[in-house]
């Protein structure tokens, strides 16, 4: 498979799987916001990130296959497709965050400091306080890389379990000649 239609491939794919966990994301804010009785809303959540956790799972597993399949069961190209797949969907899950916390919810990470910071008060300094105040403004784009490692570092080492599940009898460390 050549750069430009692995990159396309692995786009298209990308946004699949960052829009499950987008729709995850948003669904467990919505229901958080909407008076649901906390047990139910931690049950729901929790069968709702169940579903996600395994259908992102799933679809690597297809998109995967597929690939092994176009392309010879070829470990390496397998694992380069699911990598590329990986930071596709790392990087649009993590923009949409971005905006959700910065336009849509822009006082999330406020009301969370402001939450800890009001817990644990009686057993901070003032600096370890004011220094809480002052980490508020960059939660934001912390957050962004933060989600972008994770989900990243997560969807590659997912590739490479199942590339070498796929593609048993490829070595790929050994550059093919």
């Amino acid at each position: 498979m050549d750069k430009k239609t692995l990159w396309s491939d692995a786009g298209k794919r990308g946004l699949i799987l960052g829009g499950m966990s987008i729709a995850y994301f948003i669904s467990a804010a919505v229901l958080g916001k909407q008076g649901v009785p906390p047990v139910v809303s931690m049950i729901l959540s929790a069968m709702l990130w169940i579903i996600k956790f395994g259908g992102c799972i799933f679809l690597m597993w297809l998109y995967l296959r597929s690939a092994a399949q176009a392309n010879g069961h070829s470990r390496r190209d397998t694992f380069r497709y699911g990598r590329a797949i990986a930071v596709c969907s790392a990087l649009f899950y993590s923009a949409v965050y971005l905006a959700w916390v910065l336009f849509v919810q822009p006082d999330f990470f406020a009301e969370s400091f402001d939450a800890a910071i009001q817990l644990y008060s009686g057993f901070m300094t003032q600096d370890s306080l004011d220094a809480m105040e002052n980490m508020k403004s960059s939660m934001p784009t912390v957050s962004f890389f933060t989600n972008f490692i994770w989900c990243w570092l997560y969807g590659t080492i997912l590739s490479a379990i199942i590339s070498g599940i796929l593609c048993k009898e490829d070595n790929p460390f050994i550059d093919e000649q």
